[in-house]
């Protein structure tokens, strides 16, 4: 008997993953982006039509406000002039920016990064970079951070961004940069 089994199961089993249908099947493309025909308009009386096919696109996914470059808060970068900590007014619109972000998400965390160029001893660099970082730290108080949601520390002069010997490549270097504990 099991001769005849094992024979008649295998052409069975052949058959069926041998048998298609002649009706196509429909596949929906998630990586195509959507063209003219099919980006929705807006109708009469504010309603939004959605194209040709009839159907809504999906939502767009939410772009975190921190990587668009269009959004203050993509700037995370506060420079000094030489052998200063003041905060000059021209930051203003970027920190309160970071500021409302922060006040908007209490979980939110920031590390304040002081940096230097390479000129002056070590021990000098890594208090002026502390001041930086400690300056930048009392701006955003002021606009209502909470102090729990902040750290300031000093590179000194370890972080180079520019490794140039010019005025340009030292300006560079003179900053507090604003990085968030989730990045």
């Amino acid at each position: 008997m099991n001769k005849i089994l094992w024979p008649v199961l295998l052409v069975l089993t052949l058959s069926a993953c041998s048998t298609t249908s002649d009706k196509p099947v429909a596949v929906e493309s998630r990586t195509t982006q959507p063209t003219a025909s099919t980006t929705p308009s807006t109708g009469t009386a504010g309603t939004t039509n959605a194209g040709v096919s009839g159907s809504a696109l999906p939502a767009a996914p939410v772009v975190d406000p921190r990587k668009d470059p269009a959004s203050p808060l993509y700037k995370r970068s506060v420079f000094f002039d030489f052998d200063k900590f003041d905060v000059k007014d021209e930051y203003r619109p970027m920190l309160e920016a970071h500021a409302g972000y922060l006040k908007a998400n209490p979980n939110a965390r920031v590390i304040l990064q002081g940096n230097t160029d390479e000129r002056g001893s070590r021990e000098y660099n890594l208090a002026l970079g502390q001041k930086r970082a400690e300056a930048v730290r009392r701006v955003l108080g002021v606009m209502g951070v909470s102090d729990a949601q902040m750290e300031a520390i000093s590179f000194g002069e370890e972080k180079l961004r520019n490794t140039g010997t010019t005025e340009e490549a030292h300006a560079e270097n003179r900053r507090t940069d604003i990085v968030y504990g989730d990045e």
